[in-house]
């Protein structure tokens, strides 16, 4: 998501370039944004992908590759004089001004492939479409919910997204029906201004920060005012979380976080922070080294637990650190690891 809010904002920018005409004072920089085309619609389909099925192992490296491809053809243009790219620009932008004269030493488009962008950009995105729908369909299909009434968190967030790339794809393709070349894209950096406000508002709304008392405002007591999960849905997902730590045992993995947690029971973070909150009256991580503490006391009382170390008890409870594991285990046990043992 980071890599992708990075790329629709690259690509803003060169059109900010183009429309102020401050291009012409970087014209190295002409057309940079254009590889990333063959990017976005990409990125939306490995995050959908990677919340709805977070635990299966996937080429992703496979999706970079019309990018990657897109990127080395650009060269061609990238080398260009700045006398081609000031024409180019001129031409693209509709600008009624004289063009200059150009040289150019080898083709901008030897596979003359370029003139086609429009065409290959609308076709990338409709293929992801399709697999990022198929997707979602199959996933509710899954939990044998409606998709567009469900009430599973992830299904809902990955349904949103590919609503937005269906809006998105609509407007590149009436633009590049209704206006010549570029003039006109100024309706999609609109909307995609408007999904990038949508969501910072959402990561703000929802970040662990508000999970914890701020040290600016002190409205710890909100933040979870506008949650939409009834009771049903909080003991749901509360048995989710028990599962998953007490069967599968997650606290053992030394990269456990609330964000894992959350993806293996296909839950969002606010959500399952929430519920361990407010029915176990205790944060996630206050909830970790409870199990954490728990499997060492059991592993100290073995035979086995007499001839490990400290560092390769705390190591098998998921701990990386000896001094975060005696922390740990003398808030709960009011006694160091060693004496435990000992006694």
């Amino acid at each position: 998501m980071g890599i992708l809010i990075l790329s629709i904002s690259l690509v803003m920018l060169e059109g900010w370039l183009n429309y102020t005409g401050y291009i012409f004072h970087f014209l190295w920089l002409s057309n940079f944004a254009e590889p990333l085309n063959f990017l976005i619609a990409g990125l939306l389909f490995l995050f959908i992908d990677s919340q709805l099925e977070p635990e299966k192992s996937k080429l992703y490296w496979l999706h970079f590759l019309p990018f990657l491809f897109w990127l080395s053809y650009c060269l061609f243009y990238f080398l260009q004089p700045e006398a081609v790219k000031y024409n180019d620009t001129i031409e693209t932008m509709q600008l009624n001004i004289p063009k200059i004269e150009e040289s150019q030493t080898f083709s901008d488009d030897p596979l003359k492939i370029r003139v086609h962008t429009n065409l290959l950009t609308g076709a990338y995105f409709t293929i992801y479409i399709f697999l990022g729908s198929r997707k979602l369909f199959k996933k509710a299909k899954t939990l044998r919910e409606p998709i567009l009434k469900t009430s599973n968190e992830t299904l809902k967030s990955a349904r949103n997204i590919s609503a937005h790339t269906i809006i998105v794809t609509l407007i590149f393709i009436l633009v590049k029906l209704l206006f010549k070349n570029d003039v006109g894209d100024h309706f999609i950096y609109l909307y995609l201004s408007f999904m990038i406000l949508m969501t910072a508002a959402q990561i703000m709304n929802q970040s662990s920060y508000y999970n914890k008392v701020s040290n600016f405002l002190q409205v710890p007591s909100l933040k979870y005012q506008k949650s939409s999960l009834n009771e049903v849905e909080k003991s749901r997902i509360l048995n989710a979380v028990i599962l998953q730590i007490e069967k599968e045992k997650y606290f053992l993995n030394s990269t456990a976080s609330l964000t894992g947690l959350a993806k293996a029971i296909h839950e969002s973070s606010h959500h399952v922070s929430q519920v361990i909150n407010e029915s176990l009256e205790q944060s996630f991580f206050e909830l970790l080294a409870s199990y954490r503490v728990k499997e060492a006391k059991a592993i100290l009382q073995t035979d086995l637990g007499k001839k490990l170390t400290i560092e390769e008890v705390a190591e098998r409870v998921g701990y990386n650190s000896k001094s975060a594991f005696n922390s740990a285990f003398k808030k709960h046990t009011s006694q160091t690891p060693s004496f435990f043992r000992d006694s």
